[in-house]
């Protein structure tokens, strides 16, 4: 028996996540249509996209941009409609004939749309971690109100919901599991001495030992706070507190996660470090389909190597954990301060060491409030990213 077509709209279709569910969808024509392609302003990339896989929409994030690619797309003799704006991501995330989003644009960008995915009941593939990071308890919410399907994409929470038991939602202690361990690379500067730290590049700090991916989160990698941001995911995601969730630094990116249970097991999904896997997972589920990744040789691999976070190294791990804690919108807060940070940083504006004092004196400076609707969240997500800019523009950092 054929399976059925499903719809995806692919929210960030040219980010690297992006390109591998495309890459994923190009295998299984048969199963899977690109329905809608979002994009910040990769005009030209977008446009070969559309080439090759015709979607009903296109979305670019602003008038003069969308116009371009219309005019393309147009002349090319495609049918495909051109939209702009974050209005148009909300419409196409809950189209009813959407059956899926891939909701995988970096930062807060994503929230609004993936939220929208949500409250209309589709099955959602969570990329970006920042949707649960800024707004997790309205999220789930919203999920469990209108019967979403939620599936993580991020490596380490697809492999820590392989390695549960498919009734966790009863809880993790009632499934007998004692720790989520969450593995991270440890990023480029691992074991560089900390007084180097000072003077590392924006090239240096995007160049990830075992993952391809892109500036920023090449850069939270760097300092970790990708995976501080990935402990907030995980307390929602998995209904966990924060002293049952783990880091445990891996530099092999072998072991993608493992859940510890009561009577001694550990359980781990181990592969190649390659998105493929967790978004073919994502999109198959419960079933697997092949997503032309090589498979794992265990003899090349030899050895595997687990060592504690430094927190002094990475600070903006350690400032995680300190706002998962303290609740509210303090996740945001962080969330918005690092986002600030890191893109001065590229710019050439902070320093590699001034991305974490920044978030901190945000953190410092503006007192978390309750998180209790979408509108508190933007309005302190809003609030600091205006101070981060401020204390950039005055390079108290410097």
């Amino acid at each position: 028996m054929s399976a059925i077509l499903q719809n995806i709209t692919v929210l960030g279709s040219t980010g690297s996540i992006g390109v591998s569910t495309l890459d994923v969808i190009r295998r299984h024509p048969d199963r899977y249509r690109a329905f809608a392609l979002c994009a910040h302003s990769q005009v030209d990339k977008l446009f070969e996209q559309c080439l090759e896989f015709k979607p009903r929409f296109a979305v670019l994030r602003d008038a003069a941009l969308a116009a371009q690619l219309a005019d393309r797309c147009s002349f090319a003799g495609l049918d495909t409609e051109v939209r702009y704006g974050v209005a148009s991501l909300v419409e196409l995330s809950a189209l009813p004939e959407v059956d899926a989003v891939m909701a995988a644009i970096v930062g807060a960008a994503g929230l609004e749309p993936t939220l929208a995915a949500a409250r209309a009941g589709k099955k959602v593939m969570l990329a970006n971690k920042e949707v649960l990071v800024m707004a997790g308890e309205l999220f789930m919410h919203a999920v469990r109100e209108h019967g979403a399907t939620l599936l993580p994409v991020d490596s380490e929470h697809n492999a820590i919901f392989q390695s549960l038991p498919g009734d966790f939602s009863r809880g993790l202690v009632e499934c007998g599991i004692q720790k989520i361990l969450l593995t991270a690379s440890g990023g480029p500067f691992r074991n560089t001495p900390m007084a180097d730290l000072g003077n590392v590049t924006p090239d240096q700090a995007c160049a990830h030992p075992n993952w391809v991916m892109g500036r920023k989160i090449s850069v939270d990698s760097a300092t970790m706070m990708n995976k501080g941001l990935e402990v907030i995911e995980a307390r929602w995601l998995f209904d966990a507190p924060p002293e049952m969730i783990q880091v445990v630094v891996h530099p092999q990116s072998v072991i993608h996660s493992a859940v510890q249970y009561v009577d001694g097991s550990v359980l781990a999904q181990l592969g190649n470090p390659d998105m493929r896997t967790p978004i073919a997972y994502a999109m198959a589920w419960p079933e697997r389909i092949a997503a032309g990744v090589e498979p794992l040789d265990l003899f090349k691999i030899a050895h595997l190597d687990f060592m504690a976070p430094d927190f002094e190294r990475f600070r903006c791990l350690q400032l995680a954990y300190d706002v998962l804690r303290e609740g509210g919108t303090a996740p945001a807060i962080l969330n918005a301060a690092n986002e600030i940070a890191v893109a001065a940083f590229l710019d050439g504006q902070l320093p590699f060491l001034g991305i974490a004092s920044l978030n901190e004196a945000v953190l410092q400076s503006l007192p978390a409030g309750p998180e209790g609707s979408l509108a508190d969240v933007l309005a302190a997500d809003a609030e600091a990213r205006q101070l981060a800019r401020k204390m950039v523009q005055e390079r108290r950092f410097a």
